[in-house]
């Protein structure tokens, strides 16, 4: 493998749960369903603005308009890098391996995302809503692997959804099943095959 692919939230960015009051962990309960509801998916595509995705929420939860956004604007700010990940991006950069990051992410958080160090430290990366398209579409993948010029067999891919990694592989891309409930475990195991 010359080339690894991280996948942002859940993997290298993730809200730290003793940080998180009961309400914002209810709140976004629909973002750990097997797929993405439809209103957040197209908030990830770049189709649909924040503005939208708070109405919608004031729809779906019947809370204040004022409430959705602070909660909203609370799930972005609470954002921070999953250590043993940012670890290990880190010295897989010192090991030479080239590092991309491709994320189904919408404008308000990736702006927020790439203030950290850490981002600093990929050679490219491919946003969902900078392209208007969203894993597990192949699409996405493919402008990575065009863009980069990435040879598919010498690519490593890392996301915590199975359905994002089987588009992967069906590509030829190599796919590692992140656990996001246990990063330390799964980034030991990427130490074993990588360092």
């Amino acid at each position: 493998m010359k080339n690894i692919v991280f996948d942002l939230g859940g993997v290298l960015f993730a809200r730290d749960k003793r940080k998180c009051d009961p309400e914002i962990i209810e709140f976004f309960s629909f973002l750990r369903a097997p797929k993405m509801p439809r209103f957040w998916e197209e908030y990830d595509r770049g189709t649909s603005t924040l503005g939208e995705v708070t109405d919608t929420l004031v729809g779906m939860t019947g809370r204040s308009r004022e409430t959705c956004a602070a909660v909203l604007q609370r799930a972005i700010d609470l954002q921070e890098p999953v250590a043993p990940t940012e670890e290990l991006v880190r010295d897989l950069k010192e090991a030479g391996y080239r590092l991309y990051v491709l994320s189904n992410m919408s404008r308000e958080f990736i702006d927020y995302l790439r203030r950290f160090p850490v981002y600093g430290l990929f050679d490219g990366e491919v946003v969902s809503c900078e392209e208007l398209c969203v894993k597990p579409e192949p699409r996405i993948y493919e402008i990575l692997l065009d863009r980069y010029g990435l040879l598919p067999s010498e690519t490593l891919f890392i996301d915590d959804r199975p359905a994002n990694i089987d588009t992967a592989r069906t590509l030829g891309i190599g796919g590692f099943l992140f656990d996001a409930h246990d990063p330390a475990s799964s980034c030991a195991t990427l130490r074993q095959m990588l360092l």
